[in-house]
């Protein structure tokens, strides 16, 4: 049987045994980098965080990045403490430490902070917040297609745990992929509340169709930057792309799928339910979406 993949499988790098972590203002060593049992992030999943690629001493779409995280420390409200410029220059202070330039992958954390008692209320929280950001060493490293599952879990409702938000909040995520490596796949295939195709517990969803690239309405699904550029390459460069309901049935048909996500760009998925995508290895339109991402990418680094 072969071993799992994860869509932010990575090649594996010695150097990030002795990376440099931003703390509180603070650079540390990894072995330094720890927060209190107290921390809301910890203790309750009262936080937010982003994600950010790195090639070229330039990170990928930052503004789109710190305007998704700034509107979700709003929706929570978290006062971050620092406006975008301040939470740029530490992301640097951090970059610069660990003398990376190119093929990286950064976290940005932060959590309502530390509470006087161990107790949700977010008054509790009384310094704070606290925030860390992590900076790997990371090259996507894929051995094979993904292949999925699909779960009874959904991702969270707009009036119970928004999935729009990059929450630390993630044990519905957790279960649902637990529940996919059960089932023998790598990741899980989530529904939305009506049944219809929504996403994965970790990355936005597109299938092929007939030619044409489907991906979900987008109401119940991830805030994706890397499935709206996706989008938008689509329109740009006349292939057929629909935000759109569909079923399983059209998926278990479809000639080709993919994911999204700020790490691994577009990941081909092989087997859904068992059931042979195509003929399970990239396909043609997705082989095109990809090389016209490389491209975008491209332009920004020039």
């Amino acid at each position: 049987m072969s071993l799992t993949v994860t869509t932010h499988q990575a090649e594996e790098d010695e150097r990030n045994e002795l990376i440099k972590i931003y703390l509180n203002g603070e650079i540390v060593s990894k072995s330094e980098a720890k927060v209190s049992v107290y921390d809301s992030g910890f203790m309750l999943g009262d936080g937010i965080w982003e994600g950010l690629r790195l090639y070229s001493e330039k990170w990928i779409f930052i503004d789109e990045h710190l305007n998704r995280l700034v509107s979700a420390a709003k929706a929570i409200d978290l006062n971050l403490g620092l406006n975008k410029i301040e939470i740029v220059d530490a992301l640097e202070k951090t970059r610069k430490a660990n003398h990376i330039k190119t093929d990286a992958h950064a976290r940005l954390m932060f959590t309502r902070g530390t509470k006087v008692r161990p107790f949700q209320h977010p008054a509790l929280s009384q310094t704070g917040p606290t925030f860390v950001i992590i900076i790997e060493h990371s090259k996507p490293k894929l051995p094979r297609p993904i292949k999925l599952a699909t779960v009874p879990h959904m991702r969270g409702l707009p009036m119970t745990q928004d999935p729009k938000l990059n929450s630390h909040s993630k044990l519905n995520c957790i279960i649902a992929c637990i529940a996919a490596e059960k089932a023998g796949a790598d990741e899980a295939l989530m529904l939305d509340i009506n049944g219809f195709v929504n996403t994965t517990n970790a990355c936005n969803f597109f299938i092929i169709k007939e030619g044409e690239v489907w991906t979900s309405t987008g109401d119940y699904c991830m805030n994706g930057i890397t499935r709206k550029k996706v989008i938008n390459l689509c329109k740009q460069n006349n292939i057929p792309v629909f935000e759109k309901n569909f079923s399983l049935v059209d998926v278990y048909s479809s000639e080709e799928a993919f994911l999204t996500g700020t790490f691994g760009a577009q990941t081909p998925v092989s087997e859904i339910d068992g059931r042979v995508i195509g003929d399970g290895k990239l396909g043609p339109v997705t082989q095109k979406i990809r090389a016209l991402y490389s491209d975008l990418i491209a332009n920004e680094i020039k």
